[in-house]
C-alpha cells in the first residue's frame, strides 16, 4: 500500500489541504483555507514545551506506566499525563493525538472546520457529517469500513492503534484499534492500552469491558482479521478506500 495513503480515507469536501512536518511530526491537515504557516508554529511550540519537559524528566519519554503530575508540566504534557493515567499507559502513548489537538484547536482561531491527521490520530472540528474510513492493514474488513461522525459532536478526536502496521509500539496484534473520545490526548492512549490486550480475535470481548472502564471515552471499534468488535457512541458504515 502507497505509504499513508489513508490520510485520504477520510471525507474532506470543500476544505483544503497541507501538510507539516517538524522532525519526527508529520501532520496532514484540512482547514477552510492554507494556514501552513500557522501551524508550523504550533507544531514548533508543541515540540519546544514537550522537549523541554522531557529533558527536566527523562522518565516521561521511556515510561511504560502512567506517572504522576509535576508542577512544572505545560498544558500538553498534563494532558499527556490525564490521559495516561486514565488508560494505565505510559505518557508518550499520547503524544501523536495530543499535538494534533494542540494544533487543531489552535487552528480553530482561523476557520471553523479543522481536520488534522498525525499517523492515524486525528483531531476533528466539522460543520457537517464526516466518514472516516478505518485502515485494518491485511484485514479483509480494511478500507470497507468506517466512522460516520455527526458535525454537532465535534470536536472529537478518532485515534487508531495496530499490532500489525506502522511502527508505534504495541503488545497486540490487532489490525485495528479506533478509539473516540472529546479528548484526543485519551483516544490515543485508549486505543494503544486497548491495542495491547489484543493477541487473537478471542480478545475482543476482553477488549470491549476494558475500553468501557476508561472513563471519558465514547466508543471504540476493534479489528482482528475478519472479526469486529463494537462498543459505545459509535457509528459505524460501509465506505471504500478510494472514496474521499
Amino acid at each position: 500500500m502507497e505509504p499513508r495513503a489513508y490520510r485520504h480515507w477520510v471525507e474532506d469536501k470543500g476544505l483544503t489541504h497541507f501538510s507539516v512536518t517538524v522532525k519526527e511530526t508529520d501532520l496532514y491537515i484540512r482547514a477552510s483555507h492554507n494556514l501552513e504557516r500557522k501551524a508550523h508554529r504550533l507544531v514548533q511550540k508543541c515540540r519546544a514545551r514537550l522537549e523541554e519537559y522531557i529533558t527536566r524528566h527523562p522518565a516521561f519519554l521511556t515510561s511504560l506506566e502512567p506517572l504522576p503530575l509535576t508542577e512544572d508540566a505545560p498544558q500538553i504534557v498534563r494532558q499527556m499525563l490525564a490521559a495516561a493515567e486514565a488508560a494505565g499507559v505510559g505518557p508518550m502513548a499520547a503524544v501523536a493525538g495530543a499535538v494534533a489537538e494542540m494544533v487543531g484547536r489552535g487552528l480553530l482561531e482561523f476557520s471553523p472546520e479543522i481536520i488534522v491527521e498525525n499517523g492515524g490520530d486525528i483531531f476533528l472540528k466539522s460543520l457537517s457529517k464526516r466518514t472516516i474510513g478505518i485502515y485494518a492493514g491485511e484485514s479483509p474488513l480494511s478500507g470497507r469500513l468506517g466512522l460516520e461522525i455527526n458535525g454537532r459532536e465535534t470536536p472529537l478526536g478518532i485515534c487508531t492503534s495496530s499490532g500489525t502496521v506502522g511502527h508505534s509500539l504495541s503488545f497486540g496484534t490487532a489490525d485495528a484499534v479506533v478509539a473516540v473520545a472529546p479528548s484526543t490526548a485519551l483516544a490515543d492512549a485508549a486505543a494503544t492500552a486497548i491495542g495491547n490486550l489484543i493477541k487473537d480475535a478471542a480478545d475482543i470481548a476482553g477488549g470491549i469491558d476494558f475500553a468501557k472502564s476508561i472513563k471519558e471515552l465514547q466508543g471504540v471499534a476493534i479489528i482482528k482479521g475478519e472479526h469486529i468488535g463494537l462498543w459505545g457512541e459509535i457509528k459505524l458504515c460501509h465506505t471504500s478506500a478510494d472514496a474521499t
